[in-house]
């Protein structure tokens, strides 16, 4: 057997109807459109329209909820504040809060405050961090270091 001997099975492929080409075609004049009408248009896409009737997707339950104005945090990961503090541009005996944390160039812009994510090795001694939310885990690595984490309410970080 040689590869110029290969060929599919019969049927397996068909020929594409050429729409268009003349009465004896069985697609010739309308070209299986139909008359008239928007669908017999180009250019026509009703995706989901099925004739007035309520559509599948309209009629199907909704589920969850999209909050109207959510709050976008900044995430920041212990290491990366451990990696700031070693390298000296943030202060462990100062307020480590959104501010500083701009001053030092570990996030960009404060958003609507800074969710700290436990992550790598964190042993600074007693630093204080304000933040508007931290996991179970970072809380445990802080306060284990001998620190401590103050997170006032959601909407007061927001304001600040």
């Amino acid at each position: 057997m040689r590869l110029n001997n290969l060929s599919d099975n019969a049927g397996a492929t068909k020929n594409r109807i050429r729409v268009g080409r003349g009465i004896g075609s069985s697609k010739g004049k309308t070209g299986g459109r139909g008359q008239k009408g928007q669908t017999s248009r180009s250019g026509v896409a009703i995706n989901g329209f099925e004739g007035g009737q309520m559509p599948l997707h309209m009629r199907m339950p909704k589920r969850g909820f999209n909050a109207w104005r959510p709050k976008s945090f900044n995430a920041v990961r212990l290491d990366r504040v451990q990696r700031a503090i070693d390298s000296g541009k943030l202060d462990a005996k100062g307020v480590i809060d959104a501010a500083a944390l701009v001053a030092a160039g570990v996030i960009r812009r404060p958003k609507h405050g800074v969710r700290l994510i436990a992550g790598g090795e964190f042993k600074a001694q007693k630093v204080t961090f304000n933040v508007a939310h931290a996991s179970a885990g970072a809380l445990a690595a802080v306060e284990a270091a001998g620190g401590k984490v103050d997170m006032p309410k959601v909407e007061e970080a927001a304001d600040a």
